[in-house]
């Protein structure tokens, strides 16, 4: 069985609040989009052989059990028998980047046993199995526009259409580590709920909605800031950066013909 796990961009990203449990209570769109890795799975033939995995793309330099298809293989296997299986990850989502490619191959792994193996479980199930992995992914079990709040469990279908709309993302290179992102941003509360600025016009949006990593993560990595500044000299009615980056998105009525790396960075872009 061969998936496509999807990437996603964040729309606004506040962080509200330091919880008890470590993690922080956020606030925060997330957008699905046409950016996908390739995850095959088969059962092995022979009995008794282990899993394995083989990962192409992007380089990942986790090992094996922390990858988390093999966390979400691992945590389902506490529940059900599931056979050993030869996996195979095509990473063409950036790692570190803030797209959600990690979270979204955990989700799609989880969804797909599931189906492939008749295990019977409802997304809600899914979801908290998800939820277990990483904030992340739990959004990708129904893998719609929603507004995340909580630490990411808390999950409302929006209404955001951005149809007719391109999106220009590019990846500088810079693998952002997600824990150290967290302890460099002051939470704060935004005042206007997230989900009343998304109504504002998309050419608003510039001023109105912000991620709150953007800052200090320029702060350490100037180019960030500098992409986000040739992203809009090229038209773009909105950009920023994706979770706690480093990717920068852009959203255009039409995109660049010729729009200029300048720095060699890897690009992607697509219809929303």
């Amino acid at each position: 069985m061969t998936l496509f796990p999807n990437a996603k961009i964040n729309i606004g990203l506040y962080v509200r609040a330091k919880r008890d449990d470590g993690y922080h209570n956020i606030e925060s769109l997330f957008y699905p989009l046409g950016l996908k890795d390739a995850l095959e799975f088969v059962v092995q033939e022979a009995e008794g052989k282990p899993d394995e995995l083989k990962i192409t793309g992007f380089e990942s330099d986790c090992m094996m059990q922390e990858n988390l298809v093999m966390k979400a293989l691992t945590l389902m296997r506490k529940t059900f028998s599931i056979p050993p299986l030869r996996i195979h990850l095509h990473k063409a989502i950036p790692p570190g980047s803030g797209l959600g490619g990690g979270s979204s191959d955990a989700a799609f792994m989880l969804r797909y046993l599931n189906r492939y193996f008749k295990l019977g479980i409802n997304d809600e199930g899914l979801a908290d199995m998800a939820l277990q992995i990483g904030s992340d992914c739990a959004f990708f079990i129904r893998n719609k526009p929603s507004f995340i709040s909580g630490r990411g469990e808390l999950i409302k279908e929006s209404t955001l259409k951005l149809d007719g709309k391109y999106l220009l993302l590019v990846y500088p290179g810079i693998h952002i580590n997600t824990g150290d992102a967290y302890r460099m941003v002051k939470p704060r509360d935004p005042g206007i709920s997230l989900e009343e600025k998304i109504n504002l016009p998309l050419a608003a949006w510039k001023n109105n909605i912000r991620n709150d990593f953007q800052d200090v993560i320029i702060k350490v990595h100037p180019l960030i800031g500098e992409i986000i500044e040739r992203i809009y000299d090229y038209g773009a009615l909105y950009c920023s950066m994706s979770g706690s980056g480093s990717a920068v998105f852009g959203i255009f009525d039409s995109l660049p013909v010729n729009y200029d790396q300048g720095y060699g960075h890897w690009t992607w872009k697509g219809k929303l």
